[in-house]
């Protein structure tokens, strides 16, 4: 359901920021600020195990950072490359499961990210572990993972409606994104809905559906110290979610 989701949603994916652009170069900045705060100037390698379109991992490429990204999504990575390609930035980017992500690489680098609440797609506390074992595997020694979520210990479990901000121009048509949400338990059901409306009396609608654990972050630090990080802690104020921050010592 998860790799459907991105593959229908590639297209689109760029609205759900007001201005993808600023976005890109936005949180770049932030993501180096945190690099730099936690492990100083000397980080040149990073592994992006959540790349989708590039968001993060074609921002901190112009920050100058050797960025390795893959994501699970076919479609997010050929539009990744496509974008790199675009903007004169080399990156490697591929196709792979994040529970799978030193099986695959079968390298180490000084920092793994995943940004963008890619980490509750995994709907099991084993799951989870499994990813973060994977990323810690990845990680250099003295290196160390930056994890970013949606703060799910503020949500209600109750069907919602998430609106994705201001309706934008493109192309001459009008496009809104909205999400509803409906739990079960602590998972739920995210419908994401875009509307295109090209100024006739008709529009037409396509919707994406993905699973989400709502898991909060005080688990998901404690399943990071589980797969072997160190001085595990949540930084808010520094991104627009919550950020984790977990440091591999051997």
């Amino acid at each position: 359901m998860t790799k459907d989701f991105y593959d229908k949603m590639t297209p689109f994916y760029h609205l759900i920021y007001p201005d993808w652009e600023r976005s890109i170069e936005r949180q770049a900045a932030q993501l180096d600020k945190v690099i730099q705060e936690n492990w100083g100037n000397e980080v040149q390698t990073i592994l992006d195990v959540s790349c989708g379109i590039g968001t993060q991992a074609l921002g901190l490429a112009h920050l100058n950072y050797q960025v390795t990204g893959s994501d699970l999504s076919e479609a997010a990575v050929e539009r990744a490359k496509q974008e790199a390609q675009k903007r004169g930035v080399e990156i490697p980017f591929s196709v792979a499961d994040m529970r799978q992500a030193y099986t695959y690489h079968q390298k180490q680098f000084e920092v793994v990210i995943s940004c963008d609440n890619a980490v509750p797609h995994l709907l099991t506390d084993d799951d989870i572990l499994q990813a973060f074992q994977q990323f810690f595997k990845c990680t250099q020694a003295g290196g160390g993972v930056i994890i970013t979520v949606r703060d799910y210990e503020k949500e209600e479990r109750r069907t919602q409606i998430k609106p994705e901000g201001v309706q934008r121009l493109e192309d001459g048509k009008r496009y809104i994104l909205f999400q509803v949400w409906e739990f079960d338990g602590d998972i739920y059901e995210m419908s994401m809905y875009v509307v295109k409306d090209d100024g006739s009396a008709e529009c037409t609608t396509q919707v994406m559906r993905a699973k989400y654990y709502a898991v909060g972050t005080t688990r998901l630090l404690a399943l990071l110290k589980e797969a072997g990080f160190e001085d595990v802690k949540r930084v808010d104020g520094a991104y627009y979610q919550p950020v984790l921050v977990g440091i591999r010592k051997k």
